[in-house]
């Protein structure tokens, strides 16, 4: 979809990957790294570490196979979220951050059985999120920027990794809430640095450090990062509903946030706006003008 943007010195594309059918991109790369299991690996369920969409992705595909799906997550993670995992029949455990981001890095929950699917190190859903590339090249000529919202690093990774053999001249930036931005930092010293972290409405990105496999794996492929302010960010998602009437989470608004912002450049720039699942209040919030807190 092109966004009437005048205001923006680039030609700015929209990769509505909140319309997906659990309202993000992550069904992408669950479904890969579920279906490519080893034989009876996911007899005894699935196991996952998510703020709310991947947990979707994976609960989805757990109740089309009809086995159990476990959730951890932060206990900031949205009530939107977590209802939605409920309805599709995952069971969901909340935690404080400091515990969820170390089952993030174990890949493993004590007491919970299943398979585990991690949300961003897991060469299959790489696999997955990297079919976004393959059909930007598809979908759009002459790309000169691909925006994509920085959480974990799974999704940039993934598309960053398709996008050299079919569009060599396209380059790749990530987009960063300015409430935890550790790869913008990592980048600007040259190594991988913690940042301090503040949870926020924009709960699919931010964080406090990023995960050593990723900086080694997103380093070489990435042309930079952008952090964006959380005013920026409500902005973005309050243009689209206007204009578009597509309803973006905060993590989906940043790849918009930063086209808007004239910092990605000029050209054909396309952002992938990586999901919609959005707390009704916050998006309310949103809509009257004001960034929630």
């Amino acid at each position: 979809m092109r966004l009437q943007a005048p205001e923006s010195p680039a030609e700015i594309w929209l990769k509505l990957e909140c319309l997906q059918p659990i309202g993000s991109f992550k069904i992408r790369g669950a479904a890969n790294a579920i279906r490519s299991a080893p034989p009876g690996a996911i007899a005894g369920g699935v196991l996952t570490t998510s703020a709310g969409n991947m947990a979707q992705g994976v609960a989805w595909m757990a109740r089309e196979l009809g086995v159990p799906a476990t959730i951890i997550a932060p206990e900031h993670a949205p009530q939107t979220k977590l209802d939605a995992i409920a309805r599709l029949g995952g069971t969901v455990i909340t935690v404080p951050f400091e515990r969820w981001w170390q089952t993030m890095e174990a890949g493993t929950y004590p007491g919970v059985e299943g398979y585990f699917v991690h949300p961003v190190l897991d060469d299959a859903v790489m696999a997955g999120n990297g079919t976004i590339g393959l059909e930007l090249v598809e979908e759009v000529d002459d790309i000169d920027t691909v925006l994509v919202p920085w959480g974990g690093g799974g999704l940039t990774t993934g598309i960053a990794s398709a996008l050299p053999a079919l569009s060599p001249r396209t380059r790749v930036l990530a987009c960063e809430p300015a409430t935890g931005a550790p790869l913008a930092a990592s980048l600007a010293a040259g190594r991988p640095v913690a940042v301090d972290y503040t949870p926020s409405f924009v709960d699919g990105a931010g964080s406090k450090a990023l995960l050593p496999t990723m900086w080694e794996l997103a380093r070489p492929l990435l042309a930079g990062a952008l952090t964006l302010s959380l005013d920026e960010t409500a902005a973005a998602v309050r243009l689209l509903a206007a204009r578009t009437r597509v309803i973006a989470e905060g993590a989906g608004a940043l790849s918009v946030a930063a086209a808007l912002s004239g910092r990605a450049g000029e050209g054909r720039i396309v952002c992938i706006v990586s999901g919609g699942n959005i707390d009704a209040l916050r998006l309310a919030t949103i809509l009257q003008g004001r960034t929630p807190a």
